[in-house]
């Protein structure tokens, strides 16, 4: 059992340590360090990230010291994967690529975070649009969520529908949706994950939500996991809802293909 996707102090999280501990106390035989990174060459992006100290583009090499380090400690219990959760934008995937290429990560999770210049997490900014406004803007997430898979520079999608996160963009999400994707992921190297990030606080469900995921699964595609953990106490239980939910489903989960390969 691997968890390919935790946060640490190199971006939203807690110390890198306490994290590669608390993946190994969860029984997990590793843990893949994907924290939040943003190469887009946008002016208002530049000063977002560096405003909320989302700074991997610039630290990546001092974590890789880190982990390489982690490796070498026979403390520690688990193997370590040196990662990125990267934002998407499909105007921006020269500068994606060109990134990826450059840092050599062992693997790459690929996330879209931003509508309509706001994060999807911002409530406020959805809060007030009529609803045929909304309903375009989770239109045009499913299109970015396509082009995300589409361009094979992620061997992960991570929580593919992010958007049921804020209540104001929940419920509008299509049948004819999750068909795109899932046909997306069928010609792709690229695989979705199962997402605990929410599930259990007040949201509660996995990304992706049931009905999602049960296109997906009827797809016959596979899945990867993740907890999107970003402080240590909370990496145990939510990789035993992700076990209890693959055996109920019957799932596999597959290594990313950047791991595969290397095998």
């Amino acid at each position: 059992m691997h968890d390919y996707h935790v946060h640490t102090n190199y971006s939203d999280g807690a110390f890198l340590r306490r994290m590669v501990d608390a993946a190994a106390d969860a029984g997990l035989d590793g843990v893949g360090i994907a924290d939040h990174c943003n190469v887009s060459p946008d002016p208002d992006a530049e000063r977002f990230k560096r405003a909320l100290g989302f700074n991997l583009d610039l630290t990546y090499e001092r974590r890789r010291e880190a982990i390489e380090r982690l490796r070498a400690d026979p403390a520690v219990g688990v193997d370590v994967f040196d990662a990125a959760e990267v934002d998407y934008d499909p105007d921006h995937e020269t500068a994606i690529a060109e990134f990826l290429a450059e840092a050599g990560f062992d693997y790459a999770i690929g996330s879209v975070h931003e509508l309509d210049g706001a994060n999807v997490h911002t409530r406020s900014h959805f809060a007030d649009k009529p609803a045929d406004e909304r309903r375009a803007l989770v239109d045009r997430y499913f299109e970015k969520l396509v082009g995300l898979v589409d361009s094979e520079l992620f061997a992960i999608a991570a929580h593919p529908d992010l958007i049921e996160r804020n209540p104001h963009l929940r419920g509008f999400a299509t049948e004819d949706h999750y068909a795109a994707v899932a046909e997306a992921f069928r010609d792709s190297r690229t695989v979705p994950e199962i997402n605990a990030g929410r599930l259990l606080d007040a949201y509660g469900e996995f990304h992706p939500a049931p009905a999602f995921l049960d296109r997906l699964v009827d797809a016959g595609l596979r899945v990867s996991v993740g907890t999107d953990s970003h402080e240590p106490g909370v990496v145990a239980p939510r990789v035993d809802e992700i076990e209890a939910e693959l055996d109920r489903r019957g799932l596999d989960p597959v290594r990313p293909a950047a791991l595969a390969d290397e095998s």
